[in-house]
């Protein structure tokens, strides 16, 4: 059987490419959907695209990832995939954002290529199906440690109508119903696309929410890994303030980094790089590695890091490993290169011995 990823960057992606990027993403969804029941096609695109080799096995904040790529959160959101998108080779999927309550997000258009720049803007505001519908998927995903398991971070964040002071409630929310369900929690509070949400990164209320879950975590049985996914726009003294948090709270590590509000020698249009919203891809190459290094070699790798922002190429992925990160992440990457970039990182890591 033919495989229909061979040829993804010179003729899926430019026919894709042609159309509206959110419906492209729903189009995706389906096809690989309707795909993976087709006989062999699972197994065949694992063997493609899922390298097996020890120089790939990681354990990060006690977890075992059979390889360190994963998937970001944001293309997953509500737990559709997850299974499918680990065959084309993610050693973990993370879900989410998801809200306590449904929620449609911020009124459309709100997705944009900027194909000159590599890049893509958003502005889709926690659009999701609620935690509810989320878990009911995540119910047919085999317990950690039985086979077929998929292993998956949770991105919580709060509704867009829930004020800033009761926010820590949403997240408790999300957090109870999914606990049994997810093997790490990621918290979110540095989306640029829901009002208020990054005053959340502040000393304070952000102390509050990480103390509030992890009291709720070390009252369980057996706790969950709590991670902390910061903006790639704080300054350094920002940045100080999150390796003390960090210390503080206990929590687990910190994926850096978010999609960026910056907007700096870009190629596109003027029209789109005017969109408001967070800018990803490899426009951010180079920051999220900036910050990275800075949080690894400040806190003295204290805690672990999980690499995220512009990683567009193997040496990218290469290239936030050497900063300091244990575990990376792809969103635009993915979108623009397909799952043989999944493949080449990880052969690239067997390649250098990392």
């Amino acid at each position: 059987m033919t495989n229909p990823f061979v040829m993804y960057k010179s003729i899926v992606r430019p026919l894709l490419f042609r159309f509206d990027p959110e419906g492209v993403h729903h189009f995706s969804f389906k096809a690989v959907k309707v795909l993976s029941k087709m006989p062999g096609f699972s197994s065949l695109s694992r063997k493609r695209y899922k390298p097996h080799h020890l120089a790939l096995q990681r354990t990060v904040f006690g977890l075992s990832f059979e390889n360190p790529v994963g998937m970001a959160a944001g293309f997953d959101k509500d737990a559709k995939a997850f299974k499918e998108f680990s065959d084309l080779g993610f050693g973990f999927i993370e879900i989410g954002t998801l809200t306590p309550k449904p929620q449609d997000g911020n009124p459309k258009t709100r997705l944009f290529r900027l194909q000159k720049d590599a890049a893509i803007v958003n502005r889709m505001g926690f659009n999701n199906g609620g935690v509810d519908a989320a878990v009911e998927r995540l119910k047919t995903n085999p317990r950690l440690g039985q086979p077929g398991h998929v292993l998956i971070g949770g991105n919580i964040g709060k509704n867009k109508v829930t004020p800033n002071e009761r926010a820590v409630d949403d997240y408790i929310i999300c957090f109870n119903k999914l606990f049994d369900h997810v093997d790490y929690f990621t918290v979110n509070v540095s989306s640029p696309n829901t009002p208020g949400l990054r005053e959340l990164q502040d000393r304070k209320p952000l102390t509050h929410i990480l103390q509030t879950l992890q009291d709720l975590n070390n009252a369980r049985e057996q706790r969950k890994p709590i991670l902390l996914k910061i903006a790639p726009d704080l300054t350094d003294d920002q940045l100080m303030d999150i390796i003390g948090i960090v210390e503080d709270t206990q929590i687990d590590g910190v994926i850096a980094t978010n999609t960026t509000i910056e907007r700096k020698e870009l190629q596109s249009d003027l029209t789109l790089q005017e969109e408001a919203g967070g800018l990803s891809g490899a426009p951010l190459t180079n920051r999220a590695t900036q910050v990275i290094s800075f949080l690894h070699r400040n806190s003295n790798g204290a805690f672990p890091i999980i690499g995220v922002g512009g990683i567009m190429t193997a040496q990218d992925a290469i290239d936030k490993i050497k900063a300091g990160a244990s575990l990376v992440q792809l969103y635009t990457g993915f979108v623009y290169q397909g799952p043989s970039l999944v493949r080449d990182i990880n052969r690239e890591i067997i390649k250098q011995g990392l």
